[in-house]
This record gives C-alpha cells, sequence and structure tokens, in this order.
C-alpha cells in the first residue's frame, strides 16, 4: 500500500535539500538524529540531506 505525505511533509522534503538539520528538527525534536544529521551534513551535504529525508519519511504527520 502506498504511503501518503501530507502537504506539510512535502514542504519539509524540499526545505531538507537546503537546511537538512531544520527539516530533522521539526519532525523529531532535539534529540540524537539532530546530531547524527549535524554530521552527515559536515561530512557531506548528500549524506545529510538523504538522512533527513529518511527522518521525514519514517516519522509521517499525524
Amino acid at each position: 500500500m502506498a504511503q501518503q505525505f501530507s502537504i506539510s511533509d512535502k514542504v519539509l522534503y524540499i526545505i531538507a535539500i537546503f537546511v537538512p538539520p531544520f527539516t530533522v528538527y521539526a519532525k523529531v525534536g532535539l534529540t540524537a538524529e539532530i546530531a547524527l544529521n549535524v554530521i552527515l551534513w559536515f561530512l557531506g551535504w548528500i549524506p545529510g540531506v538523504l538522512h533527513a529525508w529518511w527522518v521525514i519519511s519514517r516519522h509521517p504527520q499525524e
């Protein structure tokens, strides 16, 4: 079955391209996910974006 995404999730996917840690914070709050995303973002832009997209897809909007 296909997963449904809300409008806010679609906006977060776009924002994640520019500032991945912001979108992770918006989805899960201040957790270890933020630290991991910042590290990945500094190691390379693409790993940070991919991790942010993974977090967005793992935590669907209620």
